[in-house]
């Protein structure tokens, strides 16, 4: 169940911590006692706080996913592992984080600004309206805090201001990766570990050894080819893993295949590596060369860049031989490391 916060336990946690900000004085406002003891101000629809701290919406903090790590010896903690203010900062309604603005009701029920639209403007504790009451006190206390970054578990040693904690996790390099196969939507996230497991348990797909391949594509009827996938494969070379994709979709009103390579890692090492592609047939040949994209780039982004080797059907066909009733593709590569 979860805890309901009353007015004075928001008082008594505001006047207990020290805050890093001077007070701002407060004669200026108009404020209005809210029958729960909080000291609270009027507001009149306006919501410029938000853009002053660059906070977007907020994803729900690990949701469902699959992650491996251990936190080191040189970790940090703020305040937000041994005094609990960090649950009384979370929304009753989407348990995520709440930034300014942080609205009441007037018996002190607190929640975050998307939130307030989503219950039509009615309290989902004490169902009173909210009407514009912001929780300045909380608004403060947020201000005064330093937490640990939500990816610590992942090797994020470092704590930040609340205030500038959400921005850093949106780009945080220990931030989870999302599973990069293709032929399903798959919402599984982890580190390269877990993923990698994850790929050859639950999905089969095919792990190899190696810096060359020679993969051989087939379908019986090529005109059918819109989202077409065939099987994932990942490489293992240089210490890491590579995927290669090969797919059929229509690009503006034209069928092509496509392959392409990514690099599971972040785009900075990615960077570090190259590749090519062959495909041909009947004496022709096309060969791509490129540098992997990390599968931070979702797969669908990849392919609509066109960042890979494309094949007109037409040309397809042509390459498979025989009476151009059946696709045979071979397509051959190499993985190496730059200098």
């Amino acid at each position: 169940m979860r805890k309901v916060y009353k007015s004075s336990n928001l008082l008594k946690i505001y006047n207990s911590v020290k805050f890093s900000h001077p007070t701002r004085n407060t004669a200026q406002f108009g404020t209005q006692m809210a029958p729960g003891g909080s000291t609270c101000k009027e507001v009149l629809e306006s919501h410029p706080t938000v853009a002053d701290y660059e906070i977007g919406t907020a994803k729900a903090e690990n949701n469902g996913t699959t992650t491996k790590g251990t936190l080191g010896a040189g970790g940090k903690h703020g305040l937000y592992s041994n005094n609990g203010v960090h649950e009384l900062l979370e929304c009753p309604v989407c348990s995520n984080l709440m930034y300014p603005p942080i609205h009441q009701c007037p018996n002190g029920h607190t929640l975050c600004s998307n939130c307030k639209i989503r219950v039509h403007n009615c309290c989902p504790t004490c169902r009173y309206d909210l009407g514009n009451i912001r929780c300045l006190a909380l608004e403060k206390v947020a201000e005064s805090l330093e937490l640990p970054c939500k990816y610590q578990d992942l090797g994020c040693h470092d704590i930040f201001p609340y205030y500038s904690k959400l921005k850093h996790e949106q780009h945080c390099r220990f931030r989870p990766y999302n599973c990069p196969y293709a032929g399903s939507e798959c919402s599984v996230t982890g580190d390269i570990p877990s993923l990698v497991a994850h790929l050859k348990d639950d999905h089969k797909v095919d792990m190899h050894d190696g810096c060359t391949f020679n993969h051989r594509y087939v379908k019986s009827n090529p005109h059918e080819v819109e989202n077409a996938t065939w099987m994932l494969t990942v490489f293992n070379c240089f210490g890491r893993q590579f995927c290669l994709h090969f797919e059929a979709f229509q690009l503006g009103m034209a069928p092509v295949y496509m392959a392409f390579l990514r690099f599971m890692g972040d785009d900075n090492e990615a960077k570090k590596f190259s590749y090519s592609l062959e495909v041909g047939g009947n004496g022709r040949k096309l060969i791509w060369q490129g540098i992997p994209r990390s599968i931070r780039d979702s797969h669908r982004k990849v392919r609509d860049s066109q960042d890979g080797l494309i094949i007109q059907r037409s040309l397809a066909l042509y390459f498979s031989g025989g009476d151009r009733q059946e696709l045979k593709l071979r397509v051959t590569g190499r993985i190496w490391k730059e200098e």
